[in-house]
């Protein structure tokens, strides 16, 4: 059963009743729940000890790395959920892509996929594949009682992006040609991707995520009818392969300002807000029935604390009535962030919205 089923006749599990619960359901909270995307990472110096020498997409193997990682920021800043510490190419890695993540650079991928015939790189991913995810998840669960704990995975597109350009790009050149140049070998790669996506996702939920993410970190590089046309459906598959563990499924991208509607009409409980749209007008934008979650620009923790309580509030006002509201930055934590920034925020945010 997962985190947040509450099954007649059957008693809630321990995070059932969470404020981050509450909120993803659209139910009235004690107050405001918070949680940073890469919260579990860089602005840490625990984390920085744990992970010295060891290579990024090794530390996602080792269920009590993984573990202790994950519940550094609970430990630390007092947030309301705990976040999976991995990456979204974790399970292109598990069905034996030959990609490695190199500091400074990113995802780098040998072999880049640009044919049909490259197609034959991404076989099926099964729960064997990943079985250090489950056994950490076993771990987590275990320690964080009453704290729900986030699943993720990268949606589609963005996996795509990746795959087809071998690593990180500015202008998604490569991604676009393919996309446009031949839409059905781009709708086959999305739906293998959508599959595997799904799957890796299933994974966490059986092992007890209570609500899980799905990162498109680069889709605000498209428009909004090249989103509908040849992104939307993978990840509306990847939603609908999930939606009967009845988890909140939260959606968020970089940049979409102009597709917030089409990312909650994909499939959405939850639609992530980068810093760059106003709550009250993403709302405007999605439509009612969707919990939104957002949108803290990171880079303000580098200013004052009046600065950001400043912002903060502004954020909490423009959010005062919409449905339910997560807050959280509108991308993940810098590296270089203070992490009593992060702790005061949490603090900010729990006082000025206690009910």
């Amino acid at each position: 059963m997962s985190a947040n089923q509450s099954p007649a006749g059957k008693q809630p599990t321990a995070t059932y009743d969470s404020a981050f619960l509450k909120a993803c359901r659209r139910e009235p909270v004690p107050h405001t729940p918070v949680w940073f995307m890469r919260q579990a990472g860089r602005s840490l110096p625990e984390y920085r000890k744990v992970r010295e020498g060891i290579p990024m997409l090794e530390s996602c193997m080792r269920p009590e790395l993984v573990t202790e990682i994950t519940l550094q920021p609970v430990r630390r800043h007092g947030v309301d959920a705990a976040i999976y510490f991995s990456d979204i190419v974790v399970p292109l890695k598990a069905i034996g892509i030959d990609l490695d993540i190199k500091p400074g650079v990113g995802p780098v991928v040998e072999k880049p996929i640009r044919t049909r015939a490259d197609l034959a790189q991404l076989r099926d991913l099964t729960p064997e594949d990943v079985s250090y995810v489950t056994e950490a998840f076993g771990l987590l669960t275990a320690e964080l009682g009453a704290t729900p704990l986030i699943g993720f995975a990268g949606a589609p597109f963005t996996l795509a992006s990746y795959l087809v350009e071998g690593g990180p790009s500015r202008n998604h050149e490569h991604t676009k040609a393919l996309m446009y140049g031949d839409p059905q070998l781009w709708a086959d790669l999305l739906d293998r991707l959508a599959d595997i996506t799904a799957a890796f996702l299933k994974v966490q939920i059986e092992a007890g995520a209570g609500a899980v993410q799905l990162f498109d970190s680069w889709v605000g590089a498209l428009s909004p009818a090249d989103y509908r046309r040849s992104v939307m459906p993978a990840s509306s598959k990847v939603f609908e392969a999930v939606a009967g563990y009845g988890v909140p499924r939260i959606h968020f991208g970089v940049g979409t300002g102009e597709l917030l509607g089409l990312m909650g009409e994909a499939g959405a409980d939850v639609v992530g807000v980068d810093w760059r749209v106003p709550m009250d007008e993403a709302a405007r934008r999605v439509g009612p029935g969707k919990a939104l979650q957002g949108n803290l620009d990171p880079a303000l923790l580098f200013s004052t604390p009046q600065a950001v309580e400043t912002k903060t509030r502004e954020i909490l006002d423009a959010a005062a009535d919409l449905e339910g509201h997560v807050f959280n930055l509108g991308h993940g934590v810098l590296p270089d962030t203070d992490p009593d920034a992060l702790t005061r925020l949490v603090e900010y945010v729990h006082t000025q919205t206690a009910r």
